[in-house]
């Protein structure tokens, strides 16, 4: 699964073909949420409150090139990387 995004210790990352509502995989310690794009609600899963909050901060901030990922990974491409947050 490619990671798109790094930043805190968190990871997150994008499945090719994956199954819709749109989504993102994040990832921090042994800990992980599947976020919806659209609402940014976790979807499955869960992480600890600081990293669960900057995961949606950063995604707040990159929803649109989130988007633009999924519809790669839907054609069996690879996303682009997107900026951490900072």
């Amino acid at each position: 699964m490619p990671i798109i995004s790094m930043f805190y210790g968190i990871i997150i990352q994008m499945f090719w073909n994956e199954h819709a509502p749109p989504h993102f995989h994040a990832l921090y310690a042994e800990y992980e949420a599947v976020i919806d794009i659209r609402t940014l609600n976790i979807m499955k899963g869960s992480m600890p409150r600081r990293a669960l909050s900057l995961v949606l901060e950063w995604a707040s901030q990159h929803q649109s090139e989130l988007m633009e990922d999924w519809q790669l990974c839907e054609q069996n491409e690879m996303p682009r990387k997107i900026s951490p947050l900072e």
